[in-house]
């Protein structure tokens, strides 16, 4: 589909993701031209890579929601989707404008039959060849079927979800997510109405100068070359390493998980819901790890349990098997993320009993590790959820476990070792039997995720 002309239709609810990374600068005056779409119900989410300028402060007031991700526009648009609550996602540069029938313009386009589609660009700059570059970009775009992000793609959240998302890669997201699109969705709707882009990535470099670097680089991606070195030629930093998700389990037998709640409600029924919490969990975790969110899942198991008790969760998750090692919980949770460092790798660590895991939550620990030495998901109990570490510290020595002063006893040994750490909302967990009936009567959610 090439053009869309028809009624007016605005009873489409966007998802507004808006990547950022240190746009202080401009970023208020971007998300304030989204104001009149949030007056009109549309949901705004900015995603933030890790600034360093006051960007999410700056964000906070004008958007619904303010996330944190590793750095990487494919990675932080994922994780927007992911948070979003709408029934189509737009993805936004920061840098630029949508007209003012953006909304308008995606339900009539959606109404025509289309799942997809993007805007046509023109670019705000000094020099003189933006007009033929944007018309250029236009034209390749309308007979490739390929959009770039600087053209407002939007998609339907299931069009989105059926493509697998942006593919968690540094650099030419934008072009593989279309080629996935055209294939699963068919071809883009091309709206007339123009979203204004920044121009000074050609200002600052030159007009031919930027395009013909473009080329080369799309070139590389056709012919093979791996993202990560287009994005080191493109951008000129290394990529941070991401954290791997290591998930502490065990066996799902009755009378071994959940004791204090099989008390309540008896061994069997404690083990189902351990086994519905471990799954939700684990369903969080691949998603994350699609998302680009976690390198890997890995699944470690308490020592001697029989390793095909496990080799469902671990198809699941796409995980591999683990086993831990130590003499209490303190010493297994430092040997594994130990074991992570020594490969390269920060680490996130997580239990499975947390109805409020979701890859939001990971992304902000992942994103965090980027920066900090440690991050850690405070319990309502007084313990933690998560702990990740980008270094190692001797986080666990002479922790009291099983009481409510684990937390306070870990910020200790962190300001102890000079370690510098961030820490994320507060969650719960499913221990007793009250904290089951919360979780009964939140309707045992799923996963929820997208894609």
């Amino acid at each position: 589909m090439e053009e869309v002309e028809g009624t007016r239709a605005d009873d489409v609810r966007l998802s507004i993701v808006v990547p950022v990374l240190d746009e202080a600068a401009g970023v208020a005056r971007a998300l304030h031209a989204l104001a009149p779409l949030r007056a009109a119900g549309h949901e705004v989410v900015v995603v933030d890579g890790g600034s360093g300028d006051g960007t999410p402060d700056l964000a906070a007031p004008l958007a619904d929601r303010v996330l944190r991700a590793p750095r990487g526009r494919a990675v932080q648009m994922n994780v927007g989707a992911h948070a979003a609550t709408g029934d189509v996602l737009l993805f936004l540069h920061a840098d630029a404008r949508l007209p003012d029938d953006a909304a308008g313009a995606i339900g009539r386009a959606l109404r025509a039959g289309a799942r997809w589609g993007r805007f046509d660009v023109a670019l705000d700059g000094r020099s003189r060849w933006l007009p033929v570059v944007a018309a250029c970009m236009n034209a390749r775009s309308a007979w490739s079927g390929i959009c770039t992000g600087d053209q407002g793609m939007f998609a339907e959240r299931a069009a989105f979800a059926g493509a697998g998302g942006f593919p968690p890669i540094a650099l030419m997201e934008d072009v593989a997510l279309s080629a996935a699109l055209k294939r699963s969705a068919g071809r883009p709707a091309r709206l007339r109405s123009r979203v204004v882009a920044s121009g000074r990535r050609w200002d600052r470099d030159g007009a031919w100068r930027t395009i013909a670097t473009m080329w080369r680089l799309r070139y590389a991606y056709w012919r093979g070359a791996a993202p990560d070195d287009l994005a080191r030629r493109y951008y000129g930093t290394p990529s941070v390493p991401l954290p791997l998700l290591q998930v502490f389990a065990k066996a799902p037998r009755p009378g071994r998980v959940k004791t204090r709640l099989a008390r309540d409600i008896g061994a069997e029924e404690a083990a189902r819901a351990y086994v519905a919490l471990a799954e939700r969990t684990l369903d969080v975790a691949d998603a994350a790890c699609r998302a680009g969110v976690v390198a890997a899942v890995e699944l470690w198991v308490e020592p001697g349990a029989p390793p095909r008790a496990f080799a469902g969760w671990l198809r699941r998750a796409g995980a591999t098997l683990h086993e831990q090692r130590g003499a209490d919980l303190g010493a297994r949770m430092q040997a594994a993320l130990r074991d992570a460092l020594g490969r390269g790798h920060p680490a996130l660590l997580v239990g499975t009993d947390v109805p409020g895991y979701d890859v939001p939550y990971l992304a902000h620990a992942a994103g965090a590790l980027a920066a900090k030495d440690a991050v850690v998901g405070p319990a309502e109990d007084g313990g933690y959820v998560l702990v990740g570490l980008a270094r190692d510290v001797d986080l666990f020595s002479g922790v009291p476990w099983s009481t409510g002063e684990v937390l306070r006893v870990t910020r200790e040994r962190l300001a102890a070792a000079g370690a510098v750490w961030d820490e994320l909302p507060t969650l719960w967990d499913v221990d007793t039997h009250v904290q089951w009936r919360r979780w009964q009567d939140a309707g045992s959610p799923p996963a929820g995720v997208v894609p």
